[in-house]
């Protein structure tokens, strides 16, 4: 009977110890890239994360034009967004990394306003890239804009 109750209560531990881990327990650790297929008005999209231990500690989400220009860094288009959209890429691809970052893949990003179209952009990379990391595949993966 002792026997039993051992077996019993270890089988118990190890299922709620599995249940609690929640679907992101699937994730890989290393770096996983995902990035547009083509470009968006000059700019090509992409995210990398760093996964340890099972859980994303990193997230670079940005854009790069045809020379390896990044568009955080483009001072001129960051002007020219923020006052016809109210925002600019140094805000919300930190805002969209962010949110990425503390939902683990687990929750939902949600929009900044004058930033919509990067926000969809966003989502289609952090599914592509989270699939990688599932996968253990840290080879860079593209994305194709019409999905």
């Amino acid at each position: 009977m002792k026997r039993f109750l051992a077996v019993f209560w270890g089988v118990l531990l190890a299922v709620s110890l599995l249940a609690g881990c929640g679907s992101q327990a699937g994730l890989q650790d290393g770096y996983y890239t995902a990035q547009m297929s083509e470009f968006s008005h000059g700019w090509k999209e992409y995210i990398t994360i760093l996964v340890k231990g099972g859980s994303i500690v990193s997230v670079e989400y940005n854009a790069e034009n045809a020379s390896g220009f990044i568009k955080s860094w483009d001072n001129a288009y960051m002007q020219t967004m923020l006052h016809s959209n109210g925002t600019y890429p140094n805000e919300y691809t930190r805002d969209y990394a962010s949110q990425l970052l503390e939902g683990q893949g687990e929750q939902s990003i949600d929009a900044i306003s004058g930033a919509s179209s990067s926000h969809g952009t966003f989502q289609l990379l952090a599914q592509a890239v989270l699939e990688q990391a599932r996968k253990g595949d840290s080879s860079l993966v593209f994305v194709d804009p019409a999905h």
